[in-house]
């Protein structure tokens, strides 16, 4: 089943639920697809869907962030349940050693000894890993296995 067809099954059992916080997350999440289909002009595929809430995902965890500067722990907690329910839709991410495995791989097969050589590793890995690991993440394991 694709997520537009799951999101729109998931949006009616939350409205028969009266679970109102999963059926609000679940409305930004078609609309952000929507815009996302208005700006590219063209029915996103799974793929692109993913894309989509992925961005909304790492918006919640920006916004947390700094809900949590501003001591707002209300925000917070919303964000969160928002969070929660954005992720049931994206795959599962990595842990920081599976991350951490792939990288010395990588880093092995390239023969990537220092931080000069960071470039084409990220680029492979962001690559390898789309959708399952944050960027931010990766990035940061890899300045840590090429700076020891």
């Amino acid at each position: 089943m694709d997520k537009k067809t799951q999101l729109a099954l998931d949006l009616k059992e939350a409205m028969k639920s009266g679970d109102t916080v999963r059926k609000n997350t679940i409305r930004a999440l078609r609309g952000a697809i929507c815009n996302a289909e208005i700006d590219t002009g063209h029915d996103l595929n799974d793929e692109e869907c993913l894309a989509v809430i992925n961005k909304q995902a790492k918006q919640r965890r920006d916004s947390i962030a700094q809900y949590k500067l501003a001591n707002r722990m209300d925000l917070v907690e919303q964000e969160q349940n928002e969070l929660h329910v954005i992720e049931t839709y994206l795959p599962r991410q990595l842990s920081d050693a599976e991350i951490t495995a792939r990288a010395k791989t990588v880093i092995a097969e390239l023969g990537a000894v220092d931080a000069k050589s960071m470039g084409p590793v990220m680029k492979r890995l962001t690559v390898e890993l789309k959708g399952v690991a944050d960027g931010k993440r990766i990035s940061q394991i890899v300045r840590v296995l090429l700076t020891t």
